[in-house]
């Protein structure tokens, strides 16, 4: 069974830093694109960085600047460094990664159970 743990979150004031971790865990034959999306309160979820299996990045217009998404193949984890944190930034964080289990005919995308950050003095 393929899993990914999220850690990193919690509270911090604005200008301050944190920094995610996102591991996949199980019968992994490969693993595709990895990224984070965040969902705040009354919000609909959405991107805000993505790192491919290659190695490039997206990110989400309001982070360009700020944030760094990096991932260490050796250890199925992607980390996102969030720099410069402002209040909107507020949000459930959740990892996703599109992953090839080792003994399936196919990838399918794979979700962590979210991490708040909370930016707030």
């Amino acid at each position: 069974q393929v899993q990914l743990v999220e850690s990193g979150g919690g509270l911090v004031q604005p200008g301050g830093s944190l920094r995610l971790s996102c591991a996949a865990s199980g019968s992994i034959f490969r693993i595709n694109d990895m990224g984070w999306y965040r969902q705040a309160p009354g919000k609909e979820r959405e991107l805000v960085a993505v790192i491919t299996g290659g190695g490039t990045t997206i990110y989400a217009d309001s982070v360009k600047g700020r944030f760094t998404i990096s991932r260490d193949n050796a250890k199925n984890t992607v980390y996102l460094q969030m720099n410069s944190l402002k209040p909107e930034d507020t949000a459930v964080y959740y990892c996703n990664a599109n992953i090839w289990p080792r003994g399936t005919p196919r990838d399918m995308d794979y979700w962590g159970k979210g991490t708040l950050v909370t930016v707030s003095s």
